[in-house]
């Protein structure tokens, strides 16, 4: 390996960030699917309204899940990487790696003190968060103790995120990206043998914490073989993690606005059986383009744009943020009209097996409805976070994140009273365009950002293609038994609804492209281009395995 490779220091132009983008993406793709695979089997084993098991599992993995995405990957990533980024162009590896190891050390010790606590007051937060639960004890029981189970992911998480954060700045994406397949793997093998709906929560309770430790030691693993040299240290506050705090602080609740609202969802959802089983196959599909796309250019713009700062290159910064943003709504907003369009096709042909009946997959469809026009207002939300962030602006971000979470109360409980459960859904949505507009509204008062002419002709373009796209499954989704006709004659009537709604995805996936090259939203050769790397660039991500 080269002495480049082992002691990286990012030039002012980093990779071509669709392309890192698109290898981060490849890799949550799998992930993914893995994932569905996942919930596939849970669904099936646990069932939603008709079991205890289902309701208290999904409950248990809210805590950890809502922790993990608002310190581990939110807010600590946030403020780590730039700095880290940083000190690796002005200050070198060694103190990049002493940065890393004091954070590493304040990070661990936090939040294994929030997971012995959070263990030890489960029952009371129990009744608080889920007190539809009381009217049931043995479901609360079964909830606290399973919660108590997978409390112990956070601090593992925060170990991988550390050292994911250290393997992002390096502008290496391949482990960052594979190490969520773990959970996927491992969850896999510990349900699939099981077939009590309680012995199955057990196990993949269990099955969390032992992926959570599987996942740090891999990301341990990759940053060591990409040259960090992180060692354990004692706990010291030392002026720079002090710093690293107090942009955290802010930064917990600016990356975690969209966590923190569906936190809220969830603890509406205890009223309703079932609902929390409805919320997850929902934030199953929507939770897809976020992953692929928003978190996805999120981890390749936030070094990238630290780095154009810090050498003062304001061009870079713009066209950067002018890629991402495009690039972004390319990919949410025809995901948005799927979602929209055929909410019942992708729940009920995905879902609808075992004990989790077509009932349930039209009530997940209805709150997927309301997420599916969410959806680009998340992503950009990731988007538009960088440009904050890079400039060591956690503040403003955590303002108008607070704004969002009090226009989703005020809406999620009126309308939860009103409209019913997809009220839950519709104030999340509203909430997440509200911070977005927040956003563009200062970026632009404030001129650090103003999307370009170019750029805002190809997003009406892509607004166009992605509308052609939303009428078409919407008309396959009408058309669902006619479609299914044929398949059924082929397959002999099994599997016809499973393979039928695939075939139907794979048409859209197909039918894109072609809408977007049509409408001029993106040519094939600036499809070429996007993915072909320049020279200067950093390392291939494929230097994450020397």
């Amino acid at each position: 390996m080269t002495d480049t490779a082992r002691d990286p220091k990012p030039p002012a132009k980093q990779g071509g960030l669709i392309r890192s983008s698109a290898i981060f993406s490849g890799l949550t793709l799998v992930s993914r699917f893995l994932g569905l695979a996942r919930d596939l089997v849970i669904t099936a084993r646990l069932g939603a309204s008709q079991t205890i098991a289902a309701d208290a599992y999904y409950t248990a993995l809210t805590f950890p899940n809502l922790f993990r995405r608002m310190f581990a990957e939110g807010a600590f990533a946030a403020a780590f990487v730039p700095d880290y980024s940083k000190r690796l162009v002005a200050e070198g590896k060694e103190a990049a790696d002493r940065f890393a190891a004091d954070a590493l050390a304040t990070m661990a010790a936090a939040t294994v003190a929030i997971t012995i606590a959070c263990q030890l007051a489960m029952p009371w937060i129990m009744t608080v968060y889920s007190y539809g639960f009381l009217e049931d004890p043995a479901k609360f029981k079964l909830a606290v103790i399973l919660t108590q189970i997978t409390m112990p992911y956070l601090p593992c998480m925060v170990i991988a995120a550390l050292f994911a954060g250290t393997l992002q700045a390096r502008g290496r994406f391949i482990i960052y990206g594979f190490y969520p397949t773990v959970l996927n793997v491992v969850m896999l093998a510990v349900v699939l043998p099981q077939h009590d709906p309680t012995e199955a929560a057990y196990a993949a309770s269990w099955g969390v914490l032992v992926a959570g430790v599987s996942q740090a030691a891999l990301c341990w693993w990759g940053a060591h073989r990409s040259g960090a040299r992180i060692h354990p240290r004692h706990l010291k506050l030392t002026p720079e993690i002090r710093t690293l705090i107090r942009r955290m602080i802010p930064g917990v609740i600016a990356s975690s606005a969209t966590q923190i609202n569906l936190f809220i969802s969830a603890m509406l959802a205890s009223q309703v059986a079932g609902m929390r089983v409805w919320l997850n196959v929902a934030e199953r599909f929507y939770q897809l383009p976020l992953s692929l796309v928003g978190v996805a250019i999120g981890v390749a713009l936030l070094p990238r744009l630290s780095t154009a700062l810090q050498v003062e290159d304001r061009d870079d910064a713009q066209a950067a943020m002018d890629q991402a943003v495009v690039f972004g709504l390319a990919l949410s907003l025809p995901a948005a009209a799927a979602l929209m369009g055929m909410p019942f096709y992708l729940t009920d042909g995905f879902f609808a097996r075992g004990a989790f009946t077509s009932h349930d997959a039209m009530d997940s469809a209805r709150l997927l409805f309301h997420y599916g026009w969410g959806v680009p207002a998340f992503v950009l939300i990731k988007i538009l976070q960088p440009a904050f962030f890079a400039r060591g602006d956690t503040r403003t971000p955590m303002v108008y994140s607070l704004i969002s979470v009090a226009v989703n109360i005020v809406l999620g409980v009126a309308l939860f009273f009103t409209l019913g459960f997809q009220g839950i859904a519709f104030a999340t949505a509203a909430a997440s365009w509200i911070t977005v507009i927040q956003m563009l509204v200062y970026l632009r008062a404030r001129s650090i950002w103003t999307p370009s002419a170019r750029a805002t002709g190809k997003v009406i373009r892509v607004t166009l293609a992605s509308a052609g796209l939303g009428v078409a499954v919407a008309l396959a989704s009408h058309f669902r038994e006619a479609l299914e006709a044929p398949v059924a004659a082929l397959t002999g009537g099994g599997g016809a609804k499973e393979v039928t709604v695939i075939l139907v995805c794979i048409a859209g996936a197909a039918l894109y492209p072609l809408l977007l090259f049509a409408f001029g939203g993106v040519t094939p050769a600036e499809a070429k281009a996007a993915f072909r790397r320049r020279k200067g660039d950093v390392a291939a991500p494929s230097a994450d395995l020397p």
